[in-house]
């Protein structure tokens, strides 16, 4: 594995916490609260792998990616890349604060902020997919 993979990786490790996200959601639901720890612990992990993953890659290999081709699906791309970044950027506190309410046992502080941070989270993790898919995939840019 060379740095040239982290792209392919950090998107396995955005999957990765989409599912889980998705599955502590499905367990939470169902009253299984030792099931929901652990998928949300494993997202967290696969979060955290990302962000070492991505900075890595654009802090020491590539620098900025520019979306140049095709120019017509440009404006799409810079607006699901806006809202990610965005959302990424507020979502870790959010996070933090959700964690932090859990492990406290404040449980209904945890539930009334993990409404926010949820689907804020599985946004950032569905659309960094997709921006992946997008620039290494679908559209690759040289």
């Amino acid at each position: 594995m060379t740095v040239s993979d982290l792209p392919a990786c950090n998107a396995t490790f955005n999957g990765l916490a989409a599912v889980f996200l998705g599955l502590g959601y499905f367990f939470i639901k169902r009253g299984n609260k030792i099931a929901h720890r652990n998928c949300m612990a494993a997202a967290i992990s696969s979060s955290a792998l990302f962000l070492a993953g991505y900075l890595t890659y654009h802090f020491t290999v590539k620098g900025v990616t520019n979306f140049t081709n095709p120019v017509w699906f440009r404006p799409v791309y810079l607006a699901i890349l806006l809202t990610h970044l965005v959302l990424a950027i507020a979502i870790l506190p959010l996070i933090i604060i959700t964690v932090v309410f859990a492990i406290k046992g404040r449980f209904d502080s945890h539930k009334r902020i993990a409404r926010w941070t949820w689907p804020l989270w599985m946004y950032v993790s569905v659309t960094g997919v997709i921006i992946y898919l997008l620039l290494y995939r679908i559209f690759p840019q040289a």
